[in-house]
């Protein structure tokens, strides 16, 4: 590697990034390689003296950089981000800054968490851990007479996936002991991933109409928004579980509502119109729907994944070796605006 020991590097994360301790080993590395200058600026106002400083940043995905903001960074030449838009992206591409964006550090985690709600869906996890911690739980009294045909076996159930890149390919792999019937729908996706992978592209709608459970885990792009409609929403099989680990605008949330209050099928959400949900949506008070915090991905792992794969493509790209998580004008699509 070049001597950097003169880089002018700017870190703008959370400020609890810089006190917590498990996280101190990955910015010392930092420091061995850079003069580090940490912040923790929401606005492009707050963050502009300190990118005309610098020459290279690493961050979250806000504040948007554009093109203005870059015209009055005239040192800066790598952008590392947790997560990027479009706006960040093209204006990066655009003067030449190499940007790297280590979004699938979320996305092993993501994953085991869609596998989780599978299971707790179709096993009733929840809802017997619930009973039992009120002392209200049910024994089985009469078998088989007792048995509730709802609660299933999740091997050899015909499952869809919305969505097929790291998050999707992952949960394949973890659902691969269960000999799941796998359909998938991703406009993006070479038919050879999909093939090794054992699953059938398929359009949308079919993929619902087909599967027992439907896992959403699609980009959040506006060519995605309500992916998910009302038409949609009604071909989903009596019983049926949608599991949303992706983002709630994938789905025509008011549209879930009615057919979740027609009881006839169960939603496991990850992810909400509003954040934090609102203490009185209706959502919370629906008992085929199980909701989470937006904690699928929200691992210590998943944090550290992310800073060592920013830091890795700056080392990279400082040493004029290829970046093995850089942006580039074909991976714009997958972006957000």
């Amino acid at each position: 590697m070049t001597q950097t020991e003169s880089l002018r590097l700017l870190v703008n994360l959370p400020p609890t990034f810089f006190t917590y301790p498990l996280l101190r080993p990955h910015f010392e590395r930092l420091e061995k390689v850079a003069t580090v200058r940490k912040a923790s600026h929401d606005t492009q106002e707050q963050i502009a003296p300190d990118l005309q400083w610098a020459e290279a940043v690493i961050m979250w995905a806000w504040p948007n950089l554009d093109d203005a903001m870059l015209a009055n960074a005239p040192d800066l030449r790598f952008v590392g981000q947790l997560n990027t838009t479009q706006t960040t992206a093209r204006a990066c591409l655009q003067r030449g800054i190499a940007i790297s964006e280590a979004r699938h550090c979320w996305s092993p985690a993501v994953a085991e968490m869609a596998l989780a709600l599978i299971l707790c869906g179709l096993r009733k996890v929840s809802d017997y851990h619930a009973a039992m911690r009120r002392a209200k739980e049910e024994w089985v009294v009469s078998f088989p007479a007792d048995i509730d045909p709802r609660e299933r076996e999740l091997t050899g159930r015909p499952v869809g996936i919305v969505g097929f890149g790291r998050i999707g390919q992952r949960l394949a792999e973890l659902l691969r002991p269960f000999r799941v019937e796998l359909r998938i729908h991703d406009p993006y996706l070479p038919e050879a991933i999909a093939q090794r992978c054992g699953a059938k592209q398929v359009a949308v709608k079919e993929l619902i109409r087909e599967s027992d459970v439907v896992v959403l885990c699609a980009a959040n792009t506006e060519e995605t928004r309500h992916l998910v409609g009302r038409e949609e929403i009604a071909a989903f099989r009596k019983n049926s579980i949608l599991v949303n680990v992706g983002r709630s605008m994938l789905v025509d949330m008011a549209a879930l509502q009615e057919r979740l209050e027609n009881g006839d099928m169960m939603a496991m959400s990850d992810v909400f119109d509003q954040e934090p949900l609102e203490a009185d949506s209706p959502l919370r008070q629906l008992s085929n729907t199980y909701l989470t915090p937006h904690r699928a991905g929200g691992l210590l792992s998943s944090v550290e994944r992310g800073l060592t794969m920013l830091f890795d493509d700056l080392e990279a790209h400082l040493s004029g070796e290829e970046r093995r998580y850089a942006v580039t004008e074909a991976t714009l699509p997958c972006f957000p605006d």
